[in-house]
């Protein structure tokens, strides 16, 4: 993994400043691609522009996301429900109908082993405005990209490769534990509309 991320990187190095877009928008569009690495690499080797590797990865990750919204549309219920199963397609379908937002904002926080692409598709699937889907994709890759960064500063580029082993053997209590923030921000935010409302 290290001799591809290597690899990629080097291929990047003619696109300058602009690669961290570009590789994230091939991760989204196509097969994974290492772009945790490539985002800590360049934040790592110029933190001035941290803001705007940032911002592009994200944008790249939103922009990458379209093409299998567009499979989904136009029929992409049956690829779907080949790639899960039905009692998960089902529990995707409710999460969706409830929180679309979050629904897909969660996982786009989340790096591998995450199946990001399957949410991308049932966004699609579930007839998820386009616009929500932009704003939920690029929030998701936002907060993911920012936090990864900031680590990326503190504990230098390997903690890519923690995170990744962290994911990897812990995924369901990492999980739960975003769940658990995301749900007690839900709830803070619907007493606050609620406190509001009364007064």
């Amino acid at each position: 993994m290290a001799r591809y991320s290597a690899w990629i990187l080097q291929l990047l190095a003619p696109l300058g400043i602009w690669g961290v877009f570009a590789i994230a928008f091939a991760d989204s569009a196509l097969l994974g691609m290492p772009v945790d690495a490539a985002v800590a690499f360049y934040v790592y080797r110029d933190h001035r522009l941290l803001l705007f590797y940032v911002v592009m990865a994200s944008l790249g990750s939103a922009m990458g996301s379209i093409p299998l919204y567009v499979i989904g549309y136009l029929g992409g219920e049956k690829v779907l429900r080949k790639r899960i199963s039905e009692e998960r397609f089902e529990r995707i379908h409710r999460s969706f109908e409830q929180h679309e937002f979050w629904a897909l904002m969660f996982p786009g926080m989340l790096p591998p082993p995450m199946p990001f692409k399957i949410f991308v598709l049932g966004a699609a699937v579930f007839e998820m405005r386009f616009r929500d889907f932009l704003a939920a994709v690029f929030a998701g890759r936002f907060v993911r990209f920012m936090v990864l960064s900031l680590l990326t500063l503190w504990f230098g580029p390997q903690i890519v490769g923690l995170i990744g082993t962290v994911f990897q053997r812990h995924f369901y209590w990492v999980l739960g534990v975003v769940a658990g923030c995301g749900l007690t921000f839900a709830l803070l935010r619907w007493r606050k509309t609620r406190t509001a409302e009364i007064r």
